[in-house]
């Protein structure tokens, strides 16, 4: 129960397979005053079990645990529970596993050498519906995604950001119109989006490009 003078805390669940980690996190977590800790797992399958138990507002994950490793966990929770909040805690943060969690369907991806200021705004920016990647991962992915992107696509993207049509885009680059939309249909596939706005949108949020 909660008023405007007493709102509810944020109900955080800690899945780790290691005891000293969920205990500091425990004790962090739970001096602050607008979060409580009412979870915790130690492996996949039990984080699953734990979560129908609790149903808590951000579960806190680590990617490789025993019996079920992190993005399996996620993907489980994902489908039972399409509105879970997962924020992946974890030393491991490889351009593969960071997009691998991501695509499974985690709301955000923190290194566990973070400072502790920086995760639990996470926790509150996450709990609040945003989306949590620190610079240096999203750089790391953007250059990941803008390796699979040809020197041309990249510019054809940029150039659909500022608002230019296909036919506009063909002159500014000095190409026809059909080779334009050919170079648009491979931007959405290897984005995976399906249209031109969402291309813009991922490349911002990606790094790739930058809105004028």
């Amino acid at each position: 129960m909660s008023s405007d003078n007493h709102p509810a805390k944020i109900r955080v669940m800690l899945v780790d397979d290691h005891l000293i980690v969920r205990m500091g996190l425990s004790f962090a977590i739970n001096n602050q005053p607008d979060m409580q800790v009412v979870a915790q797992a130690e492996d996949g399958h039990e984080a699953i079990e734990v979560y129908r138990q609790h149903q808590p507002d951000v579960v806190i994950l680590d990617l490789r645990m025993p019996k079920r490793n992190g993005i399996e966990t996620i993907g489980v929770l994902r489908r039972e529970f399409g509105a879970v909040r997962v924020l992946v805690l974890s030393n491991y943060g490889s351009g593969d596993e960071v997009s691998a969690a991501l695509q499974a369907g985690a709301s955000g991806f923190i290194g566990k050498d973070t400072a502790l200021a920086e995760l639990l705004d996470a926790i509150r920016k996450i709990r609040a519906g945003d989306q949590v990647v620190p610079s240096e991962v999203a750089r790391r992915l953007a250059s990941r995604i803008t390796s699979h992107l040809s020197t041309r696509e990249l510019e054809v993207l940029a150039l659909i950001g500022r608002g230019l049509s296909n036919k506009e885009i063909g002159a500014a680059l000095n190409v026809v119109e059909s080779t334009v939309k050919v170079h648009v249909t491979n931007i959405l596939s290897k984005l995976g989006v399906a249209d031109r706005t969402q291309a813009v949108l991922a490349g911002v949020k990606r790094g790739i490009i930058q809105l004028e």
